[in-house]
């Protein structure tokens, strides 16, 4: 089965910094991501590749099949991103935000779609309120149902639950859930792993621009998160089904149920991090 996503070698060079170093990956349909690591790590520079807001310096980098330099287009047409802006028109109402964006990627029956995102999200009541008149958790109840509009197979969104309140978070989490049954692909950041690792099926974590672990989100408490997030080495680290070969080196067992440890740098086998 094609990935939705295929990442690999990534670059990404802001002057003399570094934002992504030799990233690689790739995210299944139907599978629900979250991108893990401190501030500066290059989640957001990450996903903004992937959105084709930002052009790679080295790499491959394939979104529905579809490299991002030479399908821009294609690409746009497939994904859903929500980022740090909501990308509304303030002086819009809700409404006519959703039917701009709804005229924008020929979405048929318009105002039926409208209602149904605006449900997802309890949006009902302000659809005719202009967007700088609601609050930061409604503005971003209203991003996201721009993001879910046209029903797109992959989904990239930058920290989606920032704002929202409890009731807002619930909503996210069973929106989530009907994507993954339809066999959407999403890919999300967060600060708040705890809360909303049992969301994601899987976790990528960076590092200062490396990609150091990739495995089951289950695998990551937040002591394993901190010591792999404050950059304690520079290899990879991957849990992969049992039974695949190693890069280099013997494979190490891993403390996952049905994973193992590939590539482990300074941390030896056993010892407890995961």
């Amino acid at each position: 089965m094609r990935a939705a996503i295929r990442v690999e070698g990534l670059e990404k060079h802001y002057g003399l910094t570094a934002a992504l170093r030799g990233v690689g990956f790739e995210v299944g349909p139907g599978e629900v991501c979250v991108l893990l690591g401190p501030n500066g790590s290059g989640k957001t520079t990450l996903l903004k590749v992937l959105a084709t807001l930002v052009r790679p310096d080295r790499g491959t980098v394939e979104v529905g099949g579809y490299d991002v330099r030479t399908n821009g287009r294609r690409v746009r047409g497939l994904i859903g991103v929500v980022g740090h802006q909501t990308y509304l028109y303030e002086e819009l109402t809700v409404a006519e935000n959703l039917r701009f964006y709804g005229r924008m990627y020929r979405v048929p029956d318009p105002d039926r779609r409208i209602r149904e995102v605006a449900g997802l999200f309890g949006l009902e009541d302000r659809l005719e309120t202009r967007v700088r008149a609601l609050s930061r958790g409604f503005q971003q109840r209203a991003a996201l149902a721009r993001a879910l509009l046209h029903d797109p197979p992959i989904l990239l969104l930058d920290e989606p639950t920032t704002g929202l309140d409890a009731d807002g978070r619930r909503r996210f989490a069973e929106v989530l859930a009907d994507l993954r049954a339809r066999g959407r692909t999403v890919l999300f950041s967060s600060h708040a792993f705890e809360a909303e690792r049992e969301w994601a099926d899987r976790a990528l974590v960076l590092s200062a621009g490396r990609l150091v672990f990739d495995g089951p989100a289950a695998a990551l408490d937040a002591g394993a998160l901190g010591r792999l997030a404050a950059g304690k080495g520079e290899a990879r680290v991957r849990v992969c089904p049992a039974g695949s070969p190693g890069r280099e080196g013997p494979a190490h067992r891993a403390p996952v149920p049905g994973g193992r440890l590939l590539d482990p740098g300074i941390y030896p086998a056993g010892a407890g991090y995961l």
